[in-house]
Parts: structure tokens; C-alpha cells; sequence
């Protein structure tokens, strides 16, 4: 013990005025920050609360994220790690934009009242498929349901006119590169036709302004055209620039089975740097088409796809179907390969565009056209032609004994549908895929949309 005296009644006495020293100082500090943040709020209307930052994120089919949060502003930090377009919508409230795998976006939903909102995707599909949560907002709730309309954002509908007016104007969009060009071949002395296709990583523009980083056959998506007879000896050189292996299946073509393209089952993998042949002789016609198989799921959304037609598949000239006579001496007037893809960089896109650089039909009334649809995707795509009726008389190349008549053509993954149809009527058409999240959002129309533009004839 101290033999200072500090149990002694004045010693007491001193530490006592000490403690009240000490707490006069505490109750000064607090009253000093109480009148600072009197004066925040007296600022912001009376908000104390900081700003929050909610993260969430989008794969097949699930949407992770924060469940309960404060009532304060909050932004949603939102970010596609699926392999296919994904958006977070609340009910009657803020959407994301739509988002393309790999992409992300902030969205300011001001600040949430106290309460449960519900939180989706809107994509086709996607919220039945599981991509639905609730958010609850912690707080005493003032009577509003959260999640209809309780976010408080004001809908600017003149700003969503404008943008959708704005974009279906700037159709046709320029852009560089384009796709599906006619690969010409090298014939060699014993008339085998051989093809060069070099698989590598390039820019290429979607949209208008909208580069990204493809994985290409010849640096465009889709890769070349090949088209052969039948009967032709084909011979394919692939040169890998890839940063990883590669190789290339021949998707509806008959080949012998050390040619189908399957690393490492029926061929060694092509490595980074690395060459492989492709020889076989075309048997039969064909609406047949190529990609990667070795990660597949990476190589081929991001572009490595291409269309490849042996021979002549047969129209149903002479034919009478559902009462329409076609005649028997029909000329095609127009061939079109269409390749419809949904994911990886290239995202929603018809032949690698994305509306308005989607490319524009041009025809004259009375021809007949021919269309090819490839779905390279991985979702199904009801195309609609707008005016002209379809006539679907091949599936996979193979030719339908009963054609049939068709408003929209149901194409799934890996399917082929061949159609035939005549320009009747003048004016600007538009044609589309009829999934409505595949073709418009909030900043106006893209993705699977082009259009013809018939002339008189």
C-alpha cells in the first residue's frame, strides 16, 4: 500500500474530482460530435445513415448475395459469373442492364424502406430455373409492401421512348470485321480442296464502340464459310495461336472417327503453338457446321464457330404445302447462313453483331430466299420473320417429307433449320428472335434483331 495517504479522506477526495474531470471532458467530446452531426443531417435532409454498397452475383441459376441490409442509400454492385445473360430486376423497381458473362454494373437504388423486396432475373426462363431471392431491409416498416414499388425510384418513360426511338434509328450501325465469309480453297494436284483456318484471340467489335477480346477462326466471328460438294476430298490445316488447346468437331458432317474432333478420345489435343490435319471425303449433303469441343463451354460462346455446307440441300419446288403452290421453276434469289449465339463475350448476336450492327437483308419484291439458322448458343431462339412466313423443309440438313408453314422457327443448341420464303410486300421488315430480354432492354433495342429492306421489284 501506498504511505502516501491515499485512503485517507482527502486523498479520496482529490481522485473524485479527477474522475469528474474526466467526465465532464467525455459529456464536452459527445456534445461536440452531437452538434456536428445535428449539422450532417441539417444538410441532407436529415439522413445519418452512410451509404451502403450491396454485391451480388449471377451464375446458372442462382443469385448470391447480401439478404438483409440497413435502410441507407445503397448501390447494387451486380456482376455476371455465368456463362450466359443474366440481369437483376426488382419488382416494380431499378433493373440492371443486361449483362453478358464475365460483365458487371453499379445500380443506384437510392435509399430502401424498411421491408422485403424481391430480387430476379428477368431473362426468359432464368427466375422459374431458381434465380429469385428476397432482400429484407431492416428497420420498423412504414406500411409499404418493399417489394412493390417501395424503392421510391421515379420512371423517366419520355428517357425510355427516346432510347428505344434512338436505337432502332441507328440501325444499320457500322462497325469493323464481319463474319461468316466465304473461305476460298487451295486446290491441290489430286483436286483435294484444302482450307486454312488459324484459331486465335482478337478484337472484335460487337456493337458500335464495343470491342472485345474473341477467341476467332481468321479473326472473325462466326469463322469462315466452307462450302463443298459432295464427294470432295476436304482438307483442313488448324493452326492453334490459342493460349491454350484447342481442336475442331464437325457438327452434322460425316467423318471417319479419327477425324471427329474430340481431344483426347479420337485425336491428340492441339496445343498452343501446334498444327493438326483434318482429312476426309464429304459423303452426303449437309447443313453442317464447326467449333471447338475442348472447353467448349470458354472457346465456342466466345466465337469459335463457323458454318460449313456440303452440296445442295433440295427446296420442295413443284410442292403444294397448306394450299401456297411453290413453283417448279423457283430461282433462289438469296442464301443466308445465320448463326445465333446468347453468351460468352459475343453475347446475344445474329452472325456476331448485335443490333443495330446486325446486318441489314436487302431484296427486291418476289425473290425467294433461302435461310440457314445455326444455334450456336446455349438457349433456345424462336426466330420471327415479320410479314414473311417460313417454310421449314430441312432440319439438320436433312429434308423434311412434310414441310410445314411457320410465323416463328423454334432453334435449340446445336440444331439446324433450313426455311424458305418469298418477299412479298416493300418497306423495312424486321426480323428477330421473339425472346423480347433477347432484343430490347431499358437503353433501347440490340442483340437479335436485323431486319430486310425490300424493294419494288
Amino acid at each position: 500500500m501506498d504511505s502516501s495517504g491515499s485512503d485517507t479522506p482527502a486523498g479520496a477526495f482529490d481522485k473524485l474530482l479527477i474522475l469528474v474531470g474526466i467526465i465532464g471532458a467525455g459529456a464536452m467530446i459527445l456534445a461536440v460530435f452531437a452538434v456536428a452531426r445535428d449539422g450532417d443531417n441539417a444538410d441532407t435532409g436529415g439522413d445519418a445513415t452512410s451509404p451502403q454498397t450491396v454485391s451480388y452475383e449471377l451464375t446458372e441459376f442462382a443469385i448470391e448475395g447480401d439478404t438483409e441490409i440497413d435502410s441507407a442509400p445503397t448501390t447494387f454492385e451486380v456482376h455476371n459469373s455465368g456463362s450466359v445473360l443474366h440481369n437483376l430486376v426488382f419488382v416494380n423497381g431499378p433493373s440492371s442492364p443486361d449483362l453478358n458473362a464475365g460483365e458487371s454494373a453499379s445500380v443506384d437504388v437510392g435509399t430502401l424502406n424498411p421491408g422485403t423486396y424481391t430480387i430476379f432475373c428477368s431473362i426468359a426462363g432464368h427466375r422459374e430455373a431458381g434465380m429469385e431471392t428476397t432482400l429484407v431491409v431492416a428497420g420498423e416498416s412504414d406500411g409499404t409492401d418493399g417489394g412493390h414499388g417501395a424503392v421510391g425510384a421515379e420512371v423517366d418513360w419520355d428517357a425510355l421512348d427516346k432510347a428505344m426511338t434512338d436505337s432502332m434509328l441507328a440501325f444499320p450501325a457500322e462497325t469493323e470485321g464481319k463474319g461468316n465469309q466465304i473461305l476460298e480453297p487451295k486446290i491441290l494436284p489430286d483436286g483435294t480442296k484444302e482450307f486454312v483456318l488459324t484459331a486465335s484471340i482478337e478484337k472484335w467489335e460487337v456493337e458500335a464502340g464495343k470491342f472485345v477480346d474473341a477467341w476467332t477462326y481468321n479473326g472473325m466471328v462466326p469463322g469462315p464459310q466452307i462450302r463443298v460438294d459432295v464427294g470432295d476430298k476436304v482438307r483442313v490445316i488448324l493452326d492453334n495461336q490459342l493460349p491454350m488447346g484447342t481442336d475442331v468437331h464437325w457438327h452434322g458432317i460425316a467423318t471417319p472417327n479419327n477425324m471427329d474432333g474430340v481431344a483426347p478420345l479420337t485425336q491428340p489435343l492441339i496445343k498452343s503453338g501446334e498444327t493438326f490435319v483434318y482429312e476426309f471425303t464429304t459423303r452426303k449433303p449437309a447443313i453442317g457446321m464447326y467449333h471447338a469441343h475442348h472447353h467448349g463451354q470458354m472457346q465456342i460462346p466466345n466465337g469459335m464457330f463457323g458454318t460449313f455446307i456440303i452440296g445442295d440441300t433440295p427446296v420442295p419446288r413443284g410442292m403444294t404445302v397448306s394450299g401456297i403452290e411453290i413453283p417448279s421453276d423457283m430461282e433462289i434469289n438469296h442464301e443466308i447462313p445465320m448463326v445465333l449465339n446468347d453468351a460468352g463475350v459475343i453475347g446475344l448476336s445474329l452472325n456476331g453483331k448485335s443490333f443495330p450492327a446486325t446486318e441489314p437483308y436487302v431484296g427486291k419484291v418476289g425473290d425467294w430466299v433461302v435461310v440457314h439458322y445455326y444455334n450456336e448458343g446455349l438457349q433456345i431462339h424462336p426466330m420471327h420473320q415479320h410479314q414473311f412466313p417460313q417454310l421449314v423443309f430441312a432440319k439438320d440438313g436433312i429434308p423434311l417429307d412434310q414441310p410445314y408453314w411457320s410465323d416463328t422457327v423454334n432453334v435449340a443448341p446445336g440444331e439446324r433449320y433450313s426455311v424458305l420464303l418469298q418477299l412479298e410486300d416493300p418497306g423495312v421488315w424486321v426480323w428477330h428472335c421473339h425472346i423480347l430480354t433477347h432484343v430490347e432492354r431499358d437503353e433501347g433495342m440490340f442483340g437479335m434483331v436485323t431486319a430486310w429492306i425490300v424493294e419494288e421489284a
